[in-house]
């Protein structure tokens, strides 16, 4: 089997390794005990690693294909053209009922151009339903968090972010790192790049950094567009907050221009639409814009939506659990059945988002799509 090596990742669990021939592309995770073990047996040889690395690739490409005929998707579908429709049919529901309501995918780049390759043409349908794109680890924790990215999957996702910026799109972009001057290394490169950044200490994205003071190009402005944004926080966990009233208070306490968080304070208290305007106000004096986190690619089995069968007895678009973040279930997004949770109705996800007066919507898990092809 020969094909091009599209990613290398070591993750908590082990090595995930994403390949591609032709139109057709394989994604597996090797287990850390099925590495550490055989290495440890051989000993710590750089080649003798390298060969064993290859044997488990291999082996593990080859059990990859065989159950790829027992997991078989719809030929028939275009997986990235299906989260572009849905994506786009949620802009325009949301911009009808609430003209400039914001909406920015994060991941999922490659969907900005026509066939998902870096040289391919701007899927220019696409890129004007949405407002922006948001970006993880372009600088720092593509691997590892406070570690640098690699130059070359720094580059592909460059590639893909400056043709959605070319077509008026904001960029924003979220690194883990931790230690102060890859934090600043972060904001001054993401800021030559033209893009908007936040350098997140914690990767649960549950605190308010204390660095740096000031914050990144802090202002006084009243941020009405997305355009005017110059800096950002991602906290979407507010578990660390005693109450809903000591997280708005962190929140009114800093001068961020947009702040990306949370319907819901927990499992069963959402934000009210008061309270998200009480947030829109910075301490200075100035205004900003309050932005909803929403999963469209996966389910979790803690949001309002879930149902007690579920348990036993899922929906035929639900899929497998993600190993790495236990109750989020991947899910057949293009389902009619899924995507009338997400929105279009009165007690849709998008319609609490648009009552409680968010002035716009981040949606994760938009590379869902790598999981089917």
């Amino acid at each position: 089997i020969r094909g091009d090596l599209q990613k290398f990742q070591n993750t908590q669990k082990g090595v995930l390794l994403r390949l591609s021939h032709g139109q057709n592309s394989f994604t597996m995770n090797i287990a850390n005990d099925a590495i550490a073990k055989p290495i440890a047996k051989n000993g710590t040889d750089k080649g003798q690693t390298a060969k064993i690395m290859t044997k488990i690739a291999m082996t593990s490409i080859g059990f990859s294909l065989m159950f790829l005929s027992c997991e078989k998707y719809d030929d028939n579908v275009d997986y990235k053209q299906e989260m572009r429709e849905f994506v786009m049919g949620m802009s325009e529901y949301s911009k009808m009922l609430t003209p400039g309501f914001i909406v920015i995918p994060q991941n999922g780049i490659e969907l900005a151009t026509v066939t998902g390759d870096e040289d391919g043409q701007p899927h220019s349908e696409y890129l004007t339903a949405i407002d922006g794109n948001g970006q993880e680890d372009l600088i720092y924790g593509y691997d590892r968090d406070d570690k640098p990215t690699p130059d070359r999957e720094n580059s592909y996702l460059k590639a893909f972010l400056n043709i959605s910026k070319n077509a008026g799109n904001v960029i924003l972009v979220t690194d883990y790192c931790s230690s102060h001057s890859n934090m600043d290394d972060s904001y001054n490169k993401n800021n030559s790049n033209g893009f908007i950044s936040f350098s997140a200490n914690h990767r649960e994205l549950d605190n308010i950094p204390g660095y740096p003071i000031p914050i990144y190009s802090e202002n006084n402005n009243r941020i009405s567009t997305l355009s005017q944004v110059q800096n950002f926080l991602y906290l979407i966990n507010p578990g660390e907050f005693a109450t809903k009233t000591a997280f708005i208070s962190a929140i009114t306490a800093t001068n961020y221009d947009l702040v990306i968080m949370d319907l819901f304070f927990d499992e069963a208290t959402e934000f009210t639409s008061v309270e998200i305007n009480q947030l829109k106000n910075k301490a200075n004096g100035g205004s900003r814009l309050v932005v909803a986190y929403m999963s469209i690619g996966e389910a979790e089995d803690y949001r309002y939506y879930w149902l007690n069968d579920w348990n036993k007895n899922k929906p035929s678009w639900m899929e497998k659990e993600n190993p790495d973040w236990e109750g989020n279930f991947k899910v057949r997004y293009w389902n009619e059945d899924w995507q009338n949770i997400i929105f279009g109705d009165a007690g849709s996800y998008l319609d609490k988002i648009l009552d409680a007066h968010f002035d716009g919507v981040y949606l994760d898990i938009i590379d869902a799509y790598e999981y089917f092809e």
